[in-house]
């Protein structure tokens, strides 16, 4: 591993491994997000809230637990909650305990979405990803970026 505390004595290849991440992410992304739109579909966000909905007790969630679980800001969840709801993919339902809070609980049309979007997600995942990667590269690549998610 490279130690470097002076910016300007940063490595040219820790620079390009940066800017090629980046860039492959906002490519791919874009490119999902526009599978999912040629689908009439929701955009990924949905999808994220759903597929942790799904995932929880009961189908329901608090919205900072929805926002610890995603990389959705709580102001973007606030207002994608407000659309999702709105749409008949989740409901908000009083926390018994706490007046104040709220549950996020998704819907059977929630769930029925959810299922709709992967089909179409997993197979966009395939077509930017998989097609262009052999399961090597792909364990290597998963093995690579979990080095960069842990916290020394």
């Amino acid at each position: 591993m490279s130690e470097c505390s002076d910016a300007s004595q940063l490595h040219p290849s820790i620079t390009r491994a940066w800017v090629r991440l980046m860039r492959a992410q906002q490519i791919v992304l874009e490119a999902i997000e526009q599978d999912l739109k040629a689908a009439s579909v929701p955009p990924l966000g949905w999808y994220d809230v759903l597929l942790e909905l799904s995932r929880a007790e009961d189908g329901r969630l608090r919205p900072y637990e929805i926002e610890q679980r995603t990389l959705l800001a709580q102001h973007n969840l606030s207002r994608l909650l407000d659309r999702m709801e709105k749409a008949g993919l989740v409901q908000r339902e009083v926390f018994s305990e706490d007046g104040r809070g709220r549950w996020v609980i998704i819907t059977d049309n929630g769930r029925t979405m959810q299922k709709r979007m992967w089909s179409v997600y997993a197979a966009a995942i395939q077509r930017h990803l998989g097609d262009k990667l052999d399961i090597a590269q792909a364990d290597q690549l998963a093995d690579l970026l979990a080095k960069l998610s842990r916290t020394p």
